[in-house]
């Protein structure tokens, strides 16, 4: 049933006023960016600055090396995920397209790792990378997500879906299996590496505790403990924290 013209306005009026709602704090947080720490706190609040204080992001932003954190977050993503979604695939086709002693009872103790918190297996981990002289390096950091299970479990689900006549056709054209894989299956494997890739960024970028424990050196912090030292250095200071937290 379609809706009238007065109902639609109703409804998007609607939609508008609660979207206001929820943005206003953010709106507020924005424009308190470029007032004085006073003005910041006065009562009753005002939205707009009575004298606009451009340089509160400049001087946030020098307080730290934020742009050495930027640069390290990004390197430590972009290689972390080009990684996964190589290693984790190619993991997965040899889970569902071989038939090898033993593939039952290797992909149950592969599953098995997902239920191990992370905490448990930090020390050995440490010791591991300590012996690989990995410590307060960004080499560390990088490989930390290599081989998710979870990731191959996934695509290992995804490729059982795909039928093996195209892997057939490919053999025999004369490719052979590593052809197979990347000629074949990982254009069909797109849609699942994309949200892979996707999981993947976000858990690398907001990532904290890792970086905490392996990381001593402060050129060579990430953006989440930068962002963490800088709030410890300045939680008392409304004006800097609202500026880094809009950036």
């Amino acid at each position: 049933m379609k809706m009238s013209l007065r109902s639609k306005v109703v409804i998007y009026a609607l939609l508008v006023m609660v979207a206001i709602y929820f943005l206003s704090p953010f709106v507020y947080m924005l424009f308190s960016t470029f007032k004085t720490s006073a003005e910041a706190i006065a009562y009753p609040p005002s939205l707009f600055p009575k004298e606009w204080q451009w340089e509160n992001y400049a001087k946030a932003w020098d307080a730290q090396p934020f742009g050495k954190y930027l640069l390290n977050s990004v390197i430590v993503t972009v290689l972390n995920t080009l990684g996964t979604v190589l290693s984790c695939p190619l993991v997965a086709y040899g889970f569902a397209r071989y038939n090898f002693k033993g593939k039952n009872i290797l992909f149950m103790i592969l599953l098995s790792t997902m239920m191990i918190p992370w905490d448990v297996t930090m020390i050995p981990q440490y010791m591991e990378f300590k012996a690989f002289g990995w410590i307060n390096t960004l080499d560390r950091i990088v490989p930390s997500f290599f081989g998710s299970a979870y990731y191959i479990f996934l695509m290992r689900q995804f490729l059982l879906g795909v039928p093996k006549e195209y892997e057939e056709a490919a053999r025999i054209d004369g490719c052979n299996d590593l052809q197979i894989w990347w000629k074949v299956y990982m254009p069909i494997m797109r849609p699942c590496l994309i949200l892979v890739g996707v999981l993947n960024m976000i858990t690398v970028w907001n990532d904290y505790l890792g970086p905490l424990i392996f990381l001593q050196d402060r050129s060579k912090y990430t953006l989440a403990l930068g962002l963490a030292s800088f709030k410890g250095v300045h939680q008392t200071q409304i004006i800097p924290m609202l500026c880094i937290t809009v950036v």
